[in-house]
């Protein structure tokens, strides 16, 4: 018991840090999100708490941190949006149909996780994940630019020189917050190469020397309480998390309602365990550990059914206060369970202080974060992989700025799987030899599936063949419904022509595939084959016993 609790306290100084650096950072976030949401902000904080803190204890990855997402937020926009034009004005309905949602959102990525889908995150190529990983860097990095007066991240704003022209030069808040940002980055940079000082969560130190410039200084910055209250917002201040009666007398519970917020539920309950599982994944690289997906899938599940009860706007990981938390020393759940309990200890007892801490300090960190995501490797091997892996990574990338996370991904996969038909498509091969016996064979090699059936017919030539055609399929698996219709228009077209035709060197799952789809298979396939390849291709496992036993 000793040595269970040692080994867990070994890093617990720097999970605790980590954990503070993470709630103060999740503080504006979780806000910007509400109102993206169209939300009072402490139900984005709610979400951030209660999320982060279940995640936390029962997810599937230690030091991942989970909250309320900017991804989640456009989607909620319009359900909060249609819900609320469906009843009275003040009625708020919009807010208790998106709690319906965020837990109807939860029951279908628990489901997700019962049903063991978390795996399917490995058929996630390589390209579509440093897509997503630039393309996030560049959403955060838009993201924090709104923070700055007067500028914004709308193509409108950019597209018109004179506008942005006079919004940067002539506008003395921007150039003292860009001031403050860069003074937050260089100590970021500097503290961990300097000896003394390596130890110390730079991003910690960062926020609280800017936050003491700020206050003794005298400065007229935008904090986190201006940014809360110019959002429309009363402040941080608030109770614990209430749970929500009013959903089952608000919410009627049909299949009208079923109907309406199913698709939000859907595809929120999608967003959600795609930008988990691949978080998941960003921090098994850079931890050199492996985390369980399942476990994920069902945790952040159960977080967003307990936070739609309590109050809560739902949420998923996030990338950017996972990598501050794993770069400021988090590794096990005490960071994220410190950075939950703190960050609802901020709500009821320290307001007033994190209301101080000017924004210019986040973004610093924020900044920060987008250098650290942005895969920049990318850019050296451009020249160095295949083009179709290139348009991968640069579609990814353009989706998830332009759409979401959700389309980007599943669109990266499915350009990814359309490539790799495409190339095994042109694999298939047909080597022709003749038998004493004049039997013309031959020699099938490659996949036999939907995209290489029209080149496996073109092999055969069904008028020209001798009376006796054996298909030999010992270098070729059949794969698919297309490939079983392929090769029996195949044996009808030699019957037709009153030839015999012979397959041999099916593997078992092949057999068993053909003879389920027609019993006629059982009258062309060769079953016994004296054929030493053909046993070896079927038993690899004896093949490696009977080397080994050699040997020895």
């Amino acid at each position: 018991m000793t040595e269970f609790i040692r080994k867990r306290a070994a890093n617990a100084k720097d999970d605790i840090l980590s954990g503070i650096t993470v709630a103060l950072a999740l503080v504006p976030e979780a806000v910007a999100f509400a109102f993206v949401a169209g939300v009072d902000p402490l139900v984005g904080l709610y979400a951030a708490f209660m999320i982060g803190l279940v995640t936390s204890v029962f997810g599937g990855r230690p030091g991942m941190i989970s909250g309320a997402t900017g991804a989640l937020a456009v989607v909620m926009v319009s359900l909060v949006a249609e819900s609320n034009a469906m009843g009275a004005d003040g009625e708020n309905l919009g807010l208790y149909y998106l709690f319906a949602t965020v837990i109807l959102m939860g029951i279908i990525q628990m489901l997700a996780g019962v049903f063991k889908l978390g795996k399917f995150v490995r058929l996630i190529p390589h390209p579509v994940m440093m897509g997503f990983v630039n393309g996030l860097a560049i959403v955060i990095f838009l993201a924090q630019l709104k923070m700055f007066p007067q500028i914004t991240n709308e193509i409108s704003f950019w597209v018109n020189p004179s506008t942005w022209f006079s919004a940067l030069f002539s506008n003395g808040e921007f150039w003292l917050m860009l001031s403050l940002v860069g003074l937050t980055m260089l100590i970021m940079w500097v503290l961990p190469k300097m000896k003394a000082t390596a130890k110390l969560p730079e991003a910690l130190i960062g926020i609280l020397v800017i936050s003491a410039v700020v206050i003794f200084g005298k400065l007229d910055v935008a904090t986190v309480g201006s940014f809360i209250r110019d959002g429309g917002g009363e402040g941080l201040k608030g109770g614990l998390p209430q749970f929500q009666w009013d959903i089952f007398g608000k919410v009627p519970f049909n299949m009208q309602t079923l109907a309406f917020i199913g698709p939000y539920a859907i595809i929120l309950a999608a967003i959600g365990l795609i930008e988990s599982l691949m978080t998941l994944n960003l921090v098994d690289e850079l931890t050199e550990t492996r985390g369980n997906a399942n476990k994920e899938c069902m945790a952040q599940g159960g977080a967003n059914i307990i936070t739609g009860l309590f109050g809560g706007m739902g949420g998923c990981a996030m990338i950017g206060q996972s990598l501050i938390n794993i770069k400021s020393g988090g590794r096990t759940r005490l960071s994220g369970i410190v950075a939950a309990v703190l960050l609802l200890m901020f709500i009821l007892f320290a307001s007033a202080y994190i209301e101080q801490i000017p924004i210019a300090a986040l973004v610093g960190v924020m900044f920060m974060v987008v250098i650290g995501t942005f895969a920049w490797s990318s850019f050296r091997i451009l020249n160095k992989i295949p083009v179709s892996d290139v348009i991968v990574l640069v579609a990814v990338s353009s989706l998830t700025v332009i759409f979401d996370l959700a389309i980007a991904v599943i669109s990266g996969v499915i350009i990814s799987a359309l490539v790799f038909s495409w190339e095994n498509a042109k694999r298939i091969r047909a080597r022709k030899r003749m038998k004493d016996d004049g039997t013309k064979v031959y020699e099938i090699w490659g996949p036999l599936f939907f995209g290489s059936i029209i080149a496996f017919n073109e092999k055969f030539d069904v008028n020209n063949d001798p009376d006796k055609v054996e298909v030999d399929f010992i270098e070729s698996r059949v794969s698919d419904h297309s490939a079983i219709e392929a090769i029996f228009n195949l044996v009808n077209k030699y019957e037709a022509a009153g030839k015999q035709i012979k397959l041999t060197h099916l593997s078992e799952d092949c057999k068993v595939l053909l003879y389920k789809s027609s019993p006629k298979f059982r009258e062309v396939i060769v079953e016994a084959i004296d054929d030493p390849r053909y046993y070896l291709a079927e038993n690899p496992e004896a093949f490696t016993k009977g080397l080994r036993e050699y040997k020895l």
